[in-house]
């Protein structure tokens, strides 16, 4: 028999008739205070920085007697600090909502507190947060915060890790080591960057990846490469290689750079698969002409890597590259493969055009904001105005001016900088960039900068350094190593050793003298003011020399002052010590050679040049130079089948060079031709005219030289009359050839004629070849004596007591006559005599003139 099933009785089902009332509804549970700070914690640590911040209105409005706690607060400050000027009210109502609560001095609050002010840029508030928390509650996270906040002011930044290591008796961490070595690299203080590397070793923290990369990036950036490549880690990552990559660009070293990059994808380092990030370390190298091999290289190396691809980054660098190579084809070519083109794209594009193509790049401009309906951003308008720096340009330039100040953009000071520059390029008659300096209401250390160098590098000495005075006098502006460079290249410029010797003390006052670029321009301020062994005692005196800018310009400094055997022995030392030269190092070397007439040793540094083991390509200047070092030797040929062989047509500075040494070698037929090229090619010079009629007046073709006399005065053109200047005690005389009517004129005439008899009686006889003018002999002699620099050399003797130096400088060049007379006073008086005309230095000495009478 079936078992029997009971079922369970159906539930009774209420009538729709029924009113029995519903049951009560169960009230929500309100979250806890731990809820709230998990909730707000989680979304501050995702990076969900505004969600976070909207939970705190609702906790503070619960009325369950809920306060937010030391939990609560530091997610809270974390996500106004990540959010930094959108939140800077926000973050202040949460420090104040601290301070109700009591809770500041809370080491876990105050370090939170510490880390949102610095993020948000607030260093004084930090620094009184940080003040706040009791020295027992400081530790090692709440310094770090600060020192972090003080990453923009890196000398108070590694002044407060001192502070750190002696309130912690030396304890960091990763986070520390991370934050103060980019301080080292912003100051470029390698050694203090050595001292906390020791601090890393000691605590063991040097092998922790990032502590290593940021001492790869330091040393590098310091320019101590043998170091960076000692930091670098035996098992680097992707960022490893990507920041010794970058080590290597910066400081313009390409074939180690593109070693270390074919070393990177070799199997047995790992085969570390390069990324964006790598080309965009690695392209900078690619600097110039000599780099374009290897840019090609690395372009295929991108395309079958796909690295082109994933976005424009990588081909906006590409065309970057490609222009400063000057492969303007190429870049364009790169530049029309980019599928979305942004505003950094046109940059790019229009900043290589700007340096060698200005009106193509005025255009690119133009296409992108009308045709393509982009908006220039800064770098844009710096670009543009880098193209507008030409005097052909102004009105662009002033355009450009315009549309700066309708957009607002004239407080950026990459533009406002930009302009400046661009106003003393192109109009250097007219004061556009001063009013437009005069009337910034504030003028930042930039500014400054950029109007002394620009004067300096424009011709406008005597402005500059009037501008580095106003800029010293204005209360909280000091000097900066730029300014003073520039200043210093303004007493060059004005053989103002006096000035020069003031800006030396400066220097060395404020311990700028170590930077490898202003200690050259001291060495350049002596040699250019004739004062080569001031030069070479300084030069000597450096610590570091293992610049190679240095030992260039102490090797200019010899050749400019023709002392070409002490440049050459300067440069057997340099190699010596293991400094390798570059492109400017020969141009001084040939120069020295040049003008010593050191033909086979300028051969064969120039020939050593084009060595592949260098990787120099000679550029128009060194053949320039070569050229004219043949010519002045008489050696045409030569100098001619160079010239056929140069990958550029002469320019104005090498015919006029070979034009003058047929002059002195009476080559007139190739004279001729040289003449004809030269004033064709710059027809407005009056200097050329004068040296071709001086050729053609030395080879008596003078139907020639009254025909070019003729074409001067045709073309309206002003010549530059001979004038020679003298400092004596501080103050500047000038005179020019013929009469003057200085008060001091007599006692000159006087001196000179005493002068001459005394250079007679040893076999000086006026050298009447150089007076190329149709004149009676007697008549050419009286021109002779009143030459300027005879006027300034019998001045300076009349004037300053022996055995000072008669230091005399001249416009044009000087002549055979009064070089000749030069070296004989020098010898019956006893006084050395120094004169620089416009192509260099002459010493004389004891009746023997440095140049070797070849010049």
């Amino acid at each position: 028999m079936p078992a029997t099933v009971h079922l369970a009785p159906l539930p009774h089902r209420a009538q729709p008739h029924a009113s029995k009332p519903p049951p009560p509804p169960v009230k929500p549970v309100a979250p806890s205070l731990p809820q709230w700070n998990a909730l707000l914690a989680d979304h501050s640590r995702a990076g969900r920085h505004a969600a976070a911040l909207a939970l705190l209105p609702p906790l503070l409005a619960a009325s369950e007697g809920l306060a937010p706690d030391r939990f609560t607060l530091p997610p809270a400050a974390r996500s106004c600090g990540f959010l930094r000027g959108g939140a800077a009210a926000a973050g202040r109502q949460v420090h104040a909502l601290a301070a109700k609560l009591g809770l500041p001095g809370d080491p876990f609050v105050g370090n939170s507190l510490v880390s949102m002010y610095g993020r948000c840029g607030r260093v004084e508030d930090a620094e009184k947060v940080f003040g706040g928390i009791p020295d027992a509650s400081r530790n090692l996270v709440s310094w770090n915060a600060l020192m972090a906040a003080l990453s923009g002011d890196p000398r108070r930044g590694l002044e407060l890790l001192r502070d750190c290591l002696v309130a912690l008796g030396g304890m960091v961490d990763e986070a520390t080591l991370v934050t103060v070595l980019p301080m080292c690299a912003a100051l470029g203080w390698s050694e203090t960057g050595r001292a906390v590397h020791g601090i890393a070793a000691k605590s063991g923290w040097d092998a922790a990846a990032r502590v290593g990369n940021a001492l790869v990036d330091m040393y590098a950036k310091c320019g101590e490469l043998a170091d960076a490549e000692r930091a670098f880690p035996d098992a680097p990552s992707v960022v490893s290689w990507n920041v010794m990559l970058g080590a290597y660009a910066r400081n313009r070293e390409a074939s180690a750079a593109f070693g270390l990059l074919r070393d990177m994808q070799i199997e047995e380092h790992g085969s570390v698969p390069a990324d964006e990030i790598t080309m965009l370390s690695v392209l900078p190298a690619c600097s110039g002409p000599p780099d374009l091999a290897r840019l090609r290289e690395l372009h295929a190396f991108t395309v079958r890597r796909g690295l082109d691809a994933t976005g424009d980054k990588v081909p906006n660098a590409l065309v970057a590259a490609y222009g400063r190579c000057g492969r303007l084809l190429q870049a364009d070519r790169v530049f029309a493969g980019i599928r979305s083109k942004t505003v950094s794209s046109w940059n790019a594009l229009i900043g290589s055009h700007a340096q060698q193509n200005s009106a193509a790049a005025i255009e690119l401009f133009i296409q992108m904001t009308n045709a393509c309906g982009l908006k220039p951003d800064g770098f844009s308008i710096g670009s543009l105005l880098m193209a507008c720096a030409d005097p052909k340009h102004l009105l662009h330039g002033k355009a450009t001016h315009g549309f700066i100040l309708r957009n607002g953009l004239e407080k950026d000071p990459i533009i406002r900088v930009s302009l400046l520059s661009a106003y003393i390029r192109c109009s250097r008659t007219e004061p556009l960039a001063r009013v437009l300096f005069d009337a910034m209401e504030e003028k930042g250390e930039v500014s400054w900068n950029a109007m002394i160098a620009g004067y300096s590098q424009n011709g406008l000495p005597g402005e500059s350094l009037q501008l580095f005075r106003e800029m010293q006098s204005m209360e909280g502006h000091c000097s900066s190593m730029i300014s003073a460079t520039s200043a210093l290249m303004a007493c060059s410029e004005l053989s103002a050793v006096r000035l020069g010797k003031e800006m030396h003390c400066f220097a060395l006052k404020a311990d700028l003298c170590e930077d490898p670029f202003l200690s050259s321009s001291v060495i350049d301020m002596y040699s250019k003011c004739g004062f080569a062994d001031d030069a070479r005692a300084f030069f000597d005196r450096l610590k570091a020399r293992d610049a190679k800018v240095s030992w260039t310009v102490m090797i200019t400094g010899y050749a400019v002052n023709g002392l070409g055997k002490e440049a050459v022995e300067l440069y057997g030392k340099m190699r010596r010590e293991g400094v390798e030269p570059d492109e400017f190092t020969y141009l001084g070397l040939l120069m020295a050679c040049g003008h010593a007439g050191m033909v086979e040793e300028g051969l064969h540094f120039f020939e050593e040049m084009r060595n592949h083991h260098h990787i120099i390509e000679p550029k128009l200047e060194h053949y320039g130079c070569v050229i004219g070092m043949l010519s002045r030797a008489g050696r045409f040929a030569d100098a001619v089948a160079l010239m056929a062989e140069m990958p550029q047509e002469p320019d104005a500075k090498i015919l006029s060079s070979m034009l003058s040494a047929c002059h002195i070698h009476g080559e007139a037929e190739l004279g001729s031709e040289v003449a004809d090229r030269l004033l064709e090619l710059e027809p407005d010079k009056a200097e050329h005219y004068v040296l071709a009629s001086n050729m053609y007046a030395g080879s008596g073709w003078w139907d020639e030289m009254r025909k070019v006399r003729k074409m001067l005065r045709d073309a309206g053109i002003a010549k530059e009359p001979g004038s020679s200047w003298i400092d004596v005690a501080g103050k500047v005389y000038s005179f020019v050839a013929g009469e003057n009517t200085l008060p001091e004129m007599d006692g000159v005439r006087r001196m000179w004629r005493s002068l001459e008899e005394r250079i007679r009686e040893i076999g000086y006889v006026p050298d009447t070849t150089v007076v190329l003018h149709e004149l009676e002999e007697e008549e050419k002699v009286e021109a002779l004596r009143w030459h300027s620099e005879k006027q300034a050399v019998a001045f300076g003797l009349l004037r300053m007591a022996a055995p000072a130096t008669v230091r005399v400088f001249k416009n044009i060049r000087m002549c055979k006559d009064c070089h000749n007379a030069a070296r004989l006073i020098s010898k019956v008086t006893g006084r050395e005599i120094v004169v620089r005309d416009k192509k260099r230095f002459h010493h004389f000495r004891d009746g023997i003139c440095s140049c070797g009478d070849y010049w």
